[in-house]
């Protein structure tokens, strides 16, 4: 019996240190990494199904020691619960949603800060209707990794008061022509302009060189967006 007491205390043991050390880590690692859900709720569902899988899988486990596991995983859950109600200390337990986007403007500083490259942020845009930079006010990515956006007010979607005024043409898609300082000449070729073309351009929106521009896009009637790099800024989060 004694045994068994003491056994039970180390899986208590185990499961109010690891826990932690897995936040951490997936709080490391980034918020690519928890997809929809919330980083603690990604973690007791992980942890959760391994100790389920393993009582299943490995007979010479012991059926109570998964009992009290799963018992104790649901009141650490409900303690995580409420203290991520109260803003100090909840801060700590989650990731805070960040601006990328703002006025049609890339924020660099904070893409690089959550590790999200170009191609993730288009995707992304693209899958909110958004397929130009020009129609966006505001993006952040969320808690849970998701892109919110909210688009300016002449490109947002009619509500039914709207439908009595005509309605102007809609924004041109932009096609990526620089990302990061690299030129897509296979785009430039299709939308039938070259480098020469594009350094003109670019002079005359006072960028001298290529590896100046973070991202550049092209419509097809040949509207130019640039957002340069950023050098030193320090963009602080957008807390709520």
């Amino acid at each position: 019996m004694f045994n068994l007491w003491t056994d039970m205390l180390v899986v208590i043991g185990r499961i109010f240190t690891i826990l932690p050390i897995l936040l951490f880590i997936t709080i490391f690692m980034g918020r690519r990494a928890i997809g929809e859900l919330p980083v603690f709720d990604f973690l007791i569902v992980l942890t959760l199904g391994s100790v389920v899988g393993a009582d299943i899988a490995d007979p010479n486990i012991k059926h109570i020691h998964t009992v009290v596991a799963i018992i104790f995983i649901a009141i650490l859950e409900k303690i995580i619960a409420r203290l991520r109600l109260s803003q100090k200390v909840g801060h700590y337990l989650t990731f805070s949603p960040i601006v990328v986007i703002q006025d049609g403007e890339l924020m660099e500083a904070n893409m690089r800060k959550i590790r999200y490259s170009m191609d993730s942020i288009l995707v992304m845009l693209r899958q909110n209707n958004v397929f130009n930079l020009k129609e966006v006010e505001l993006a952040i990515i969320e808690a849970n990794g998701q892109l919110s956006v909210f688009k300016k007010a002449a490109q947002s979607t009619p509500v039914r008061a709207d439908f009595s005024m005509q309605q102007s043409n809609t924004t041109p898609i932009a096609f990526p022509i620089i990302i990061d300082g690299k030129v897509y000449k296979q785009v430039l070729e299709q939308l039938g302009v070259d480098e020469d073309w594009l350094k003109q351009a670019l002079i005359a929106k006072g960028v001298l060189n290529f590896n100046d521009v973070f991202y550049a896009s092209l419509t097809k009637d040949l509207a130019l967006y640039v957002s340069k790099k950023q050098t030193n800024v320090q963009l602080p989060p957008l807390y709520f």
